[in-house]
């Protein structure tokens, strides 16, 4: 089974309510560009959080998946300019999806726990984003999930797999901030702070569903938040396969966790370089650029810029995209017109 198939990719986004600026993007790819590809990644400065624990990327780098889709297209595509984009993306560390689908409850401990190890062999920080809960995407295009007893079950099998080793866990994507779209807000938001609590190891940073800077209001994320258990997670992610720009969700991030009595915060910038479209398309929004690239930064509240989102992969069957997941070449090649910025 492909990496690709192993992950269902974006969850579906809220469209987006006025348009934002950005910049031109050539599709043009000069193929030479691979080969300046790699960017080291900063290292943090050890922060306390509302959980008790310290910054869980401090002193160590992101892990980089040898078996991600843009790996994997980097060595087999043929296509010159499609595999030098698949190599500028694959220079970058991203996160790893799990979705039942693809890594049952059979299965995903060992998935899990051969990641965790590779991880912890590096010394670097692996980055999971944990995405089959019950009535998934509210029927959108990533529609999917387990019942939810099945659901807690899994979520059991992935904190065994990561035992002792250190990991950060985006939990759910747009599970808080779509559910009052969904048909049992309460029941949801339920679920999410079970998945958390058996996430709740001591060496695993969970950040919980914080939608974006143009979803919902500030104060209506903090509540969604303060229900799932936000006290007991690390904090919250941001922007997550969404493409709004970078200073307005450090900002906020920023408001959000000042409601949250200092929770912390982790910011999506895989397609976020050109910032969003101006129709405010969320699903394949092409014309989009790579964001900055994966890093630790010194900041009170946003511990890193990551990419959540595999750069790459499509959000579904909406805008010519293949299904959810899976590996778009020619996406791939308009997102790597320009490499990502490092800071």
């Amino acid at each position: 089974m492909s990496q690709q198939d192993r992950r269902l990719g974006a969850p579906r986004r809220a469209p987006v309510s006025s348009p934002r600026r950005g910049r031109t993007v050539a599709v043009a790819l000069i193929v030479g560009v691979a080969a300046a590809a790699t960017v080291g990644l900063a290292v943090g400065i050890a922060r306390g959080n509302s959980a008790g624990t310290t910054d869980p990327f401090a002193g160590r780098d992101l892990y980089l998946d040898p078996d991600g889709s843009a790996a994997r297209a980097a060595s087999t595509t043929t296509d010159p300019a499609e595999r030098a984009a698949a190599a500028v993306i694959a220079a970058q560390p991203a996160a790893i999806w799990l979705t039942p689908e693809h890594v049952p409850a059979g299965d995903v401990r060992e998935h899990v726990g051969a990641i965790v190890a590779d991880a912890a062999s590096a010394d670097a920080q692996p980055v999971l984003v944990v995405y089959g809960i019950a009535d998934r995407d509210c029927g959108g295009h990533s529609a999917g999930g387990l019942p939810p007893r099945a659901y807690l079950d899994w979520v059991d099998q992935i904190a065994a797999g990561i035992a002792d080793q250190p990991a950060a866990v985006v939990l759910e994507p747009d599970s808080l901030a779509m559910s009052t779209d969904c048909a049992d807000p309460g029941e949801r938001i339920d679920l999410v702070a079970s998945a958390l609590e058996r996430l709740d190891g001591d060496r695993t940073a969970v950040y919980l569903d914080g939608g974006h800077s143009d979803w919902l209001a500030v104060e209506r994320m903090a509540d969604l938040l303060r229900g799932a258990g936000i006290d007991r997670a690390r904090g919250f992610a941001t922007n997550v396969a969404n493409t709004r720009e970078t200073d307005d969700e450090l900002a906020y991030a920023t408001a959000l966790a000042d409601r949250l009595g200092g929770a912390h915060a982790v910011i999506d910038t895989s397609r976020n370089g050109a910032g969003p479209p101006p129709d405010g398309e969320w699903c394949n929004a092409r014309g989009r650029a790579l964001g900055d690239a994966p890093h630790v930064i010194d900041h009170p509240v946003v511990d890193a810029l990551l990419w959540i989102k595999p750069p790459g992969e499509s959000d579904g069957e909406c805008n010519g995209g293949p299904r959810a997941g899976r590996w778009w070449p020619e996406v791939a090649v308009e997102l790597a017109a320009e490499p990502p910025a490092s800071r």
